[in-house]
C-alpha cells in the first residue's frame, strides 16, 4: 500500500474547482513519482461544489417518463454545458428512490485534463459526498468535515448522501456555536423538504486532524440536539492507514469493490 499527499499549487484550485490543470497535474505527477506509484488509471473524488444532487422518492408504479420529468424539474439544465444523470437506489423497498445529479461538464473536463497532465487516465470521477457516505460505517449521520477550509457538512441517511453544504468559520467568536451555525442549515433543509427530520440519536461525526475539544463538542451537541463523536475507522481498512485524510479515497475503493 502506498499513499501520499500534498497541497495544491497557488491558484491551481479555487473552492474545490480546478483552475489550472497543467500546474495541478504537474504537481500530481511529482507526487506519484515520489511515492513510487506507477498506476496508469485513477479514481477521482471531486468536490460537490461542481455539481448538485437530489434524492427523490416515488410510489411504486411511477413510470420512468414521469421520474425523468420530475428530475428535470428539480435539477434543470439551462444549457448544454451541464449533464444530468439519475440512478435508482435502495432496491427492495415499497417505493422507488432515485439519486439524481447534474454537473458542470467544463469542471469535470478540467479534472480529467489534470489527470492527463499527471500521466494517468481518470476512469471514474465521483462526488466526494458519495465517497464519504460509503466509507462512514454509521448508516445515518451528519458528517462535519473540518479537514480543510471551507468546512463541509454531509447529511447521510441509509448510506446515501442527502444534503451537502459548505461554510467558513471566522477567527472570532465561539467555535462550538459557529460550527452549529454551519450544521443548522443542513438539518433545517432536510426537515423542511417534507421529511420528519433526522432521528435525534443520529450522531454528528467529526472529521478532523485534531480532536475537537470536549467543551466544543458538548456545545455543538447541545445546540444541534444530536450526539457528537469522532470519525471511526471504516470497515475493512488497514489499521495502519490514516483513514481520516484518505476517507474519500476509501470510499472510492469501496465503489470499485461493489
Amino acid at each position: 500500500m502506498r499513499c501520499a499527499e500534498g497541497g495544491a499549487p497557488e491558484n491551481a484550485m479555487e473552492g474545490g474547482r480546478v483552475r489550472d490543470p497543467a500546474v495541478l497535474g504537474g504537481m500530481l505527477r511529482q507526487l506519484l513519482a515520489r511515492a513510487d506509484i506507477t498506476t496508469s488509471r485513477a479514481l477521482i473524488a471531486a468536490s460537490d461544489s461542481i455539481a448538485s444532487f437530489r434524492v427523490l422518492t416515488f410510489p411504486n408504479g411511477t413510470s420512468d417518463a414521469d421520474i425523468d420529468a420530475t428530475v428535470a424539474a428539480k435539477l434543470p439544465t439551462a444549457t448544454e454545458r451541464f449533464a444530468i444523470r439519475r440512478l435508482e437506489i435502495l432496491p427492495g423497498r415499497p417505493q422507488r428512490t432515485v439519486y439524481a445529479t447534474v454537473w458542470d461538464r467544463d469542471e469535470v473536463r478540467a479534472i480529467t485534463e489534470t489527470a492527463k497532465h499527471a500521466g494517468i487516465e481518470a476512469s471514474v470521477v465521483d462526488l466526494k459526498s458519495l465517497c464519504i457516505a460509503r466509507a462512514v460505517a454509521i448508516p445515518s449521520c451528519v458528517v462535519l468535515d473540518m479537514s480543510s477550509e471551507p468546512f463541509e457538512v454531509v447529511l447521510i441517511e441509509d448510506h446515501v448522501p442527502r444534503v451537502w453544504h459548505s461554510f467558513k468559520v471566522g477567527s472570532d467568536g465561539d467555535l462550538g456555536t459557529a460550527l452549529f451555525e454551519g450544521v443548522r442549515p443542513v438539518l433545517s433543509f432536510y426537515k423542511s423538504s417534507g421529511g420528519p427530520g433526522l432521528d435525534p440519536t443520529c450522531p454528528i461525526v467529526i472529521r478532523s486532524e485534531q480532536v475537537l475539544p470536549s467543551q466544543m463538542s458538548a456545545k455543538l451537541g447541545d445546540l444541534a440536539g444530536h450526539p457528537v463523536e469522532p470519525l471511526q475507522q471504516p470497515a475493512r481498512v488497514d489499521p495502519d492507514l490514516r483513514y481520516g485524510p484518505y476517507l474519500a479515497c476509501v470510499g472510492l475503493v469501496m465503489r470499485r469493490r461493489a
